[in-house]
């Protein structure tokens, strides 16, 4: 018994040319309800009577396809994509391939080549993959998501910043808000000792992977990998975790594009154009905020814990880094110079290790097992004055030129790169240099070093150089 394979459509015109067959239907009837010419149904009918089925089948099936490209030129257009294109989309490619190496290729044959090369995924492939809900912890206070938010929040009214953001993850609760300037170690220092002191120490706080939170460049060489804030948080007995994607902490995400929204129009009525009128008005919009959308946690348990006597936030909450005394009783930090005031506990720190602590809000003090040390500071970066110049016809114009270079790119061009971001503090010690401007020599120098307008000939006879040239 032989099996047949036949499509929906081969089936349609076996059932119809039967009725023909059958005289059920006229072969006119017939080729209109299959679209077909009167001889064509003579024809079908002919093949019908001489294979049966089979004989309706269509004759191309299982053969190429006349627009069938050669083995060697599908291998020649992978091999050419997966050396020149392999980042690019068939589209683009087979446009490339076409104007630079003359291969003339459709672009969905090509789709296919790259498909089964593995240099392509198909759409189905491409989507993302779905991420399982996670449940809420059960008490307040076990995990507080923090993330920053970058928006014009002040639209045109005011410039861009950010928007520190803490929300309890089992009750969806702003626990704290403060718009800084840009999300840098200071400014989570400052917004986190103030969440703190309202609220106490939660478990753990969960954010994503800035440098903030993680050193991903930790080894043995460098240290654990514990940037200055986990520090911080470790001395407090405070968890911090990195998500590993944003969805992972899509709370505080969710809550970032709520208060893009709402946080924006409300300051737009209240006519807020700057962060200090901001903070100002935050916590007064949390309360309205969260009895809006916060929901009570599973369990009423508050984990915050409150502050120990020994806990001194101020003092914990601080970017620290040691420096080694010099014999001159000198230590550089950040291409600045710190000389220490002699006395009795700084003469026997030669050769010694001391801390550097500089505070969110610009301080800066360098200590030793408790001891704050005084000192004065030498700030690399500052220009030195040139001393004044001899008149000499020779060296005047030269050295005039090389004190405007000077003046345009000092020594020091900028800081230690590893230094912490300083824009949220109130005063610091450390101003950051100008950008030096592009140097053109053409409109440097005195006027010795440039060439004078063009002479007359009544000029130079007047001058008496006309007739010196004439002499020689």
């Amino acid at each position: 018994m032989m099996v047949v394979s036949m499509s929906h459509g081969e089936l349609t015109r076996f059932d119809t040319l039967l009725r023909v067959e059958r005289r059920e239907l006229r072969a006119e009837d017939a080729a209109t309800l299959l679209g077909l010419s009167r001889r064509q149904v003579y024809r079908l009918l002919i093949r019908m009577r001489a294979d049966g089925a089979s004989g309706l089948v269509s004759r191309r099936r299982g053969r190429r396809s006349n627009r069938w490209l050669g083995d060697g030129i599908r291998d020649h257009a992978i091999a050419l994509v997966r050396e020149h294109y392999h980042d690019f989309g068939p589209t683009l490619a087979a446009e490339y391939l076409a104007e630079r190496h003359d291969v003339h290729i459709s672009r969905e044959t090509l789709r296919k080549l790259m498909i089964e090369a593995g240099l392509w995924k198909d759409r189905a492939a491409r989507r993302p993959r779905p991420y399982q809900p996670r449940y809420r912890r059960d008490c307040r206070g076990e995990l507080v998501q923090i993330d920053g938010s970058k928006h014009w929040w002040f639209e045109d009214r005011g410039p861009q910043c950010t928007l520190l953001v803490y929300i309890d993850d089992a009750t969806s609760e702003l626990m704290h808000l403060q718009m800084v300037e840009s999300e840098s170690t200071f400014s989570y220092m400052e917004a986190t000792r103030e969440y703190i002191e309202r609220h106490g120490k939660p478990v753990a706080f969960y954010s994503d992977q800035h440098s903030v939170f993680r050193n991903s460049r930790a080894s043995a060489a460098r240290g654990d990998g514990m940037t200055h804030f986990g520090r911080a948080l470790d001395a407090l007995n405070i968890e911090i975790i990195c998500a590993n994607s944003p969805q992972a902490k899509g709370r505080v995400e969710r809550a970032n594009g709520t208060l893009q929204d709402r946080l924006v129009k409300a300051m737009r009525l209240e006519g807020i154009s700057s962060i200090e009128e901001a903070n100002a008005f935050l916590p007064g919009y949390m309360v309205r905020h969260n009895a809006r959308f916060a929901r009570p946690a599973f369990d009423s348990r508050d984990l915050h814990r409150p502050l120990a006597l020994h806990d001194d936030l101020r003092a914990i909450m601080v970017w620290r880094e040691q420096r080694t005394v010099t014999a001159a009783l000198t230590l550089h930090y950040n291409k600045a110079m710190f000389i220490l005031e002699p006395t009795e506990i700084a003469r026997e720190l030669v050769r010694k290790r001391v801390m550097v602590c500089e505070y969110p809000d610009g301080r800066l003090e360098i200590q030793h097992e408790g001891h704050v040390l005084p000192y004065r500071q030498f700030d690399k970066m500052r220009q030195v004055k040139q001393p004044a110049i001899v008149e000499n016809r020779h060296l005047d114009a030269a050295l005039l030129l090389a004190k405007q270079i000077q003046a345009i790119a000092p020594h020091h061009r900028q800081r230690n790169n590893n230094a912490p971001a300083r824009r949220d503090q109130p005063t610091h010690l450390f101003p950051e240099p100008e950008v030096p401007a592009k140097i053109d020599g053409r409109r440097l120098g005195g006027a010795k070093l440039k060439r004078g307008p063009r002479l007359s000939q009544a000029e130079l006879r007047a001058r008496g150089t006309l007739e010196f040239v004439k002499a020689r």
